[in-house]
C-alpha cells in the first residue's frame, strides 16, 4: 500500500544533488531546492500518466523492473536477521522512482543529454541494532540518468549509486548498502513466487477512479550475509520481505495516513495488513490484507476481518508525533490472535519526510497453536497529516 508520502512531501535538498533535470526546481533564497516540485505537475483529471483501473496481466521477470508510464514506484526490502548467538537486527532498503513529467513529454535534440532525465530516484536505508537499541537511518537522491540510478527487470537490478538489489541467479538477489556508520551485504533466496496483492495485483486505495496501485510481494526470502555496525561485522541469517508497487494515485480527502504491517511467521506463513486511517483513528473500508500460507496460497482480508487494538503509544522527542507501540490483533476467520511491539521504540525516520518504520515482534496463537512472527510496521500521518499533501 504504502510510501506515497516519501515521494511528494516537501523537503530541502542541496541543488548539487539533482543538478540538470528535464524540469528545473525553483531555487529559494537559501540556495536550496524545495522538492515540492516532485509533486505531480498534472491534475487528477489529467490522463498523461497511466493509472491502475483494474487487474492487469503481470509477467515476470519483466514486471520486476520499472514502469515509467506511472508516476510513482518503489521497491521495498525489509528484513529481520540475527547472529548465530541470537543478536537481532532489522533492516530496510527502499528505492523510489518519481516521474517529473509524463513519458509523452518531448525532448528536443538541443535538450538531449545523457545527464538529462525526467525520473528522480531516491532511497532510504536503515539498520536497527536491537541489542544496543540504536537506529541508523540514511537517505540518497539521484537522477535516473548516466547510470547513476535505475531499474530493470531482466536481469533484475535496481540501484542508486552503490546501493542496490541485484539478481545473481534466478530467485537469488544480493542487497548492498553502506554509510559511514553501518552497512549490509545480504543474499536473498526466494522460496515462493511473487504474491499478487488485492485482486490479482489490483490494490485499491480509495473510491476515486484510478486511485489504486499494482502491488506484489515476495515473502519468506531466506537471507544470509553480513551486517556492519561501526567496526564490527556480524554474520547473520533470517528472512526478508519485498514489496513492489507502481501507481499514479493519491490519498482520498480525510485519510491522514496509514499503518502497514508485514509479518513472517516461524511456520512459514505471512501476513500483510494496511490500514488507511482517518483523523478520528477509524480506518476506511478500502483497508485490506492478505494471509499467505506456507505453500503460497493466498487468503484476502478486508477491513471487517480483523480487530486491531492499540495498547500503548510512544511520543517522538524530535517530531512530537505520537505513534502506537504495542498492539493486540485478532483475525477470527484465521483463528489468529497476536500481541506485538517494536524491537526498538525509536525507529522514526527524520529525513526528507518524517515517518516511523521499524522491526517488530509478534506472538500469540493460531487455532490454539503458539505462533511467533517477526516483521516490519510502517506508520505515517502521525507527525504530519498527509491528506493535505498527497
Amino acid at each position: 500500500m504504502k510510501r506515497l508520502s516519501v515521494l511528494v512531501i516537501s523537503l530541502a535538498v542541496s541543488v548539487g544533488i539533482i543538478l540538470t533535470l528535464l524540469s528545473q526546481p525553483q531555487l529559494t533564497a537559501t540556495g536550496k531546492a524545495n522538492v515540492e516540485w516532485l509533486a505531480s505537475e498534472t491534475s487528477d483529471t489529467d490522463n498523461s500518466f497511466s493509472r491502475v483501473y483494474g487487474p492487469t496481466q503481470m509477467v515476470f521477470p519483466r514486471d520486476l523492473g520499472s514502469h515509467d508510464g506511472y508516476q510513482t514506484e518503489w521497491w521495498y526490502y525489509t528484513g529481520n536477521v540475527a547472529t548465530a548467538s541470537g543478536r537481532p537486527f532489522g533492516f530496510q532498503l527502499t528505492i523510489f522512482r518519481r516521474a517529473l513529467t509524463p513519458p509523452t513529454a518531448t525532448i528536443t535534440t538541443e535538450q538531449s543529454s545523457n545527464w538529462r532525465s525526467n525520473q528522480v530516484y531516491f532511497a532510504h536505508f536503515t539498520i536497527s541494532d536491537v541489542e544496543k537499541q540504536s537506529f541508523y537511518p540514511a537517505e540518497r537522491f539521484s537522477r535516473g540518468a548516466a547510470g547513476l540510478a535505475g531499474a530493470q527487470g531482466s536481469p533484475y537490478r535496481i540501484w542508486l549509486e552503490d546501493w542496490s538489489a541485484t539478481e545473481l541467479a534466478p530467485g537469488q538477489v544480493q542487497l548492498v548498502a553502506k554509510t559511514e556508520d553501518v552497512a549490509l551485504n545480504l543474499m536473498l533466496q526466494a522460496t515462493l513466487p511473487p504474491i499478487l496483492q488485492g485482486d490479482r495485483g489490483y490494490s485499491v486505495k480509495g473510491p476515486e477512479l484510478g486511485n489504486a496501485s499494482t502491488y506484489y510481494s515476495i515473502v519468506q526470502q531466506q537471507t544470509q550475509g553480513t551486517i556492519t555496525v561501526g567496526d564490527e561485522i556480524f554474520a547473520v541469517t533470517g528472512l526478508t520481505w519485498k514489496d513492489h508497487e507502481y501507481s499514479t494515485s493519491s490519498l482520498s480527502p480525510g485519510t491522514i495516513g496509514w499503518d502497514w504491517f508485514s509479518l513472517q511467521f516461524d511456520q512459514g506463513t505471512s501476513l500483510m495488513l494496511y490500514l488507511l486511517r482517518r483523523e478520528d483513528g477509524s480506518i476506511t473500508s478500502d483497508s485490506r490484507g492478505t494471509f499467505i500460507s506456507a505453500d503460497g496460497t493466498v487468503q484476502p482480508l478486508d477491513s471487517q476481518d480483523w480487530q486491531l487494538q492499540v495498547l500503548d503509544t510512544w511520543k517522538s522527542p524530535t517530531s512530537q508525533g505520537e505513534y502506537p507501540c504495542q498492539w493486540h490483533l485478532s483475525i477470527p476467520k484465521l483463528g489468529l490472535t497476536l500481541q506485538g511491539k517494536p524491537l526498538i521504540a525509536n525507529q522514526e525516520l527524520n529525513l526528507s519526510t518524517v515517518y516511523w518504520e521499524g522491526a517488530v515482534n509478534f506472538q500469540g496463537y493460531q487455532a490454539e497453536t503458539p505462533v511467533q512472527a517477526k516483521g516490519y510496521v510502517e506508520m505515517t500521518g502521525y507527525a504530519q497529516r498527509l491528506d493535505k499533501i498527497l
